[in-house]
């Protein structure tokens, strides 16, 4: 009985950790992947040095990721959440304090250095890369955007914001809050200091506020 019972528990130990741990290789991957596309650019990016700096093989990268492209769009939803942090609970607060929060104004310095290369990196490649506009738009902009009008929506039917229209809302803050993070000039040659930029999106976010009646 004993000899019958040990190895049919056997496989099901071991089959459980293999899905975390595809899971926690591709987020691994992921990771690594967005430093290296923000290092080399698209273009000089591989797949091959992607898996060499994840202390991955090949073969078991492309089995977590088809293609350079599809990698891509999993770094750029992975970063969705540090462009926005929603879905968010409902908070007590003033809507330019919420909106404080969901842009992360305050976000400490290495995350904030992790998006900024992002952003710059969006922006660059965006142009040079034609074909990565429907990745970029679908993954990040389109997703993060339409949450932020969805949480537009529900502030506005509470009543604590007047706005005929969430969807351009949502669209005019994420330009003017994403285009101050990460200028086309680079952020050094627009901001002397963190300080000053996030004074400045501050700015942004209480005109914003006063202009749908919720300051």
């Amino acid at each position: 009985m004993d000899s019958v019972d040990e190895p049919a528990a056997e496989p099901r130990k071991r089959g459980r950790p293999k899905v975390s741990s595809d899971e926690d290789k591709r987020a691994h991957i992921v990771e690594v992947a967005g430093r290296v596309f923000v290092k080399y650019g698209y273009a000089g990016s591989t797949t091959a040095i992607v898996a060499s700096e994840a202390g991955v093989s090949k073969q078991t990268l492309y089995k977590l990721f088809e293609s350079k492209e599809e990698l891509f769009a999993a770094v750029v939803g992975a970063h969705r959440r540090l462009m926005l942090d929603l879905p968010r609970p409902v908070e007590d607060i003033s809507i330019a304090a919420s909106l404080e929060r969901i842009f992360m104004i305050d976000m400490d310095e290495d995350k904030d250095a992790d998006r900024t290369g992002f952003l710059q990196l969006v922006f660059r490649e965006a142009a040079q890369f034609p074909e990565l506009v429907d990745i970029l738009q679908r993954e990040g902009m389109l997703a993060s955007r339409q949450q932020l009008a969805d949480w537009l929506s529900e502030r506005r039917s509470e009543g604590r914001l007047t706005l005929d229209d969430t969807a351009n809302g949502a669209r005019m803050l994420m330009d003017m809050i994403l285009g101050g993070m990460g200028p086309p000039e680079g952020r050094a040659r627009a901001w002397p200091d963190r300080a000053q930029l996030f004074a400045h999106l501050r700015r942004c976010i209480a005109i914003f506020a006063a202009g749908v009646g919720a300051a």
